[in-house]
């Protein structure tokens, strides 16, 4: 596909010395476990609000989002609308508190942790739960990356999708593997800039090309008329029904209860940081949603429309228009979004496994230095298992997403803010969100028609809400956990 495969695979090995190079940096600057799961808690309101944004929209951003509007038009927007609403809400409501309230809280340094802390937990059963499901949800999210790295190098280079896969596999364990969250956070922040910066040229200079609006919209609607209409799927030429849009407005729903974004907030450098990191998080996520959707409806006429999967449209897009020499920069932007987001999933896994199974039920006592290592080696194996998960080359990146959202979503979403808000909230409360609102989003995927086709993130959120209030108010009220460390804070 591409005439000087040789000159884009410099490109990308160039890329990849980068990633480790800084991987090598944070390496020197890890020497305990805040350092390796939050970075010491030290990061500015640009890396914090980039990282965030990086690592929450992923290849899904450049392959899952341009593909559906490629296939569906314009109808494809109103997930964008939904998670630019849910970014901006999430920094709003979530961030100040849950910067504040974790540190409080015993330091914590995780979700499960926090939880735990917060209500007092010695039983360690909610922190076990919450981190199962994060495990389990994220052995998904993870595999969606690895499926788009696969994608890449498949389309690209010709590669097996095999080999593909297990290339992007290796890169991403790398740095993860040495600078922890530093890595992380740092590589992120390049990593988002240069998402923002191929998403804006590929659409500017596809619109010009094909005549600016006028001509570009003549010849969009002489296609598929349907392509440019917000309430038509033009794939099928039906009117969306409410379910759908609804469904699709729901993704914002999921910023709440996604671990790997509200560890940028804990790890923020101090609470007075966060309106200019909001500020610059929403405006970064509003251009690079605006620019994926472009991608996929402009390349509906600027490629003809025979495409085997609609989630390479931006590939082959950058392939038609530029030298392999500024291709490869493009194409690395794919790279840097997948990995972006893969590595800041597989720390959460691993944190999860060293901070909230290791340390606290088997070796309490354990060493910093220990504890790093055993993250660090927990990173290999999680990354393991998502790897055989993206053996199946017919996954679609949005679909693998769509689950592991939801599950996120639902299961910490409600309990992250009821626990933020409401004073009254107690462990049986929590636990029972929490278990309440995963197991319906795995109860919901499972079955379709009428009903069912609402996306599994709206019940499962509303079922974990009733259930947090219920389990609460139906067990006794929580003075003995909430102690006087709070009562300083705003809460209600």
């Amino acid at each position: 596909m591409v005439e000087n495969n040789a000159t884009i695979g410099f490109t990308f090995a160039l890329y990849l010395l980068v990633m480790l190079g800084i991987g090598v940096i944070a390496y020197k600057r890890t020497t305990n476990l805040s350092d390796y799961i939050l970075g010491g808690r030290s990061l500015g309101p640009w890396t914090s609000a980039i990282s965030a944004g990086a690592s929450d929209m992923s290849g899904w951003l450049l392959l899952g989002l341009p593909g559906a509007a490629y296939v569906s038009g314009l109808s494809a927007g109103w997930i964008a609308v939904g998670l630019l609403a849910g970014t901006w809400l999430n920094w709003l409501v979530v961030a100040r508190r849950l910067r504040v309230y974790s540190f409080t809280a015993s330091d914590s340094l995780t979700l499960p942790e926090f939880f735990a802390n917060r209500f007092r937990d010695k039983s360690h059963v909610l922190r076990v739960v919450s981190a199962i499901f994060i495990l389990m949800f994220f052995m998904f999210y993870t595999s969606s990356g690895l499926v788009a790295g696969g994608k890449l190098f498949e389309t690209v280079f010709g590669f097996d999708y095999t080999m593909a896969v297990t290339i992007g596999t290796l890169a991403i364990i790398s740095y993860t593997f040495f600078g922890g969250f530093l890595a992380v956070s740092w590589t992120d922040l390049i990593q988002g800039l240069m998402m923002a910066v191929a998403l804006l040229i590929v659409p500017v200079i596809a619109l010009t090309e094909l005549g600016g609006f006028g001509g570009s919209g003549a010849q969009i609607v002489a296609e598929n008329p349907d392509m440019l209409k917000w309430f038509t799927d033009a794939s099928t030429g039906e009117t969306l029904t409410l379910i759908g849009i609804v469904s699709s407005l729901a993704w914002g729903l999921g910023y709440f209860g996604q671990p790997h974004i509200l560890a940028r907030f804990a790890a923020i450098r101090s609470e007075a940081d966060i309106p200019a990191a909001r500020r610059i998080a929403v405006s970064w996520s509003a251009l690079c949603l605006v620019c994926a959707m472009a991608v996929g409806i402009l390349g509906s006429v600027y490629m003809a429309r025979d495409l085997g999967d609609g989630e390479t449209i931006f590939m082959v897009m950058v392939n038609a228009i530029f030298h392999p020499v500024i291709a490869g920069v493009l194409l690395a932007a794919i790279l840097a979004a997948v990995m972006s987001t893969a590595d800041s999933q597989l720390l959460v896994s691993s944190s999860a496994l060293t901070d909230d199974f290791y340390k606290a039920i088997f070796r309490k006592d354990a060493g910093q230095s220990e504890l790093v290592w055993v993250g660090r080696f927990a990173v290999i194996g999680i990354a393991a298992l998502a790897y055989l998960l993206a053996m199946n080359p017919d996954s679609t990146v949005l679909g693998l997403v769509s689950y592991a959202w939801a599950g996120f979503g639902a299961a910490f979403g409600p309990a992250l803010i009821m626990a933020l808000f409401w004073r009254r909230m107690n462990t049986a409360g929590a636990l029972a969100g929490i278990v309440v609102g995963g197991v319906t989003v795995v109860l919901w995927a499972q079955a379709s028609g009428g009903i069912f086709d609402l996306y599994e993130i709206v019940p499962g959120v509303v079922f974990a809400y009733i259930a947090i209030v219920v389990a609460s108010l139906a067990t006794g009220e929580p003075n003995d956990q909430i102690t006087a460390e709070f009562d300083g804070l705003d809460t209600i």
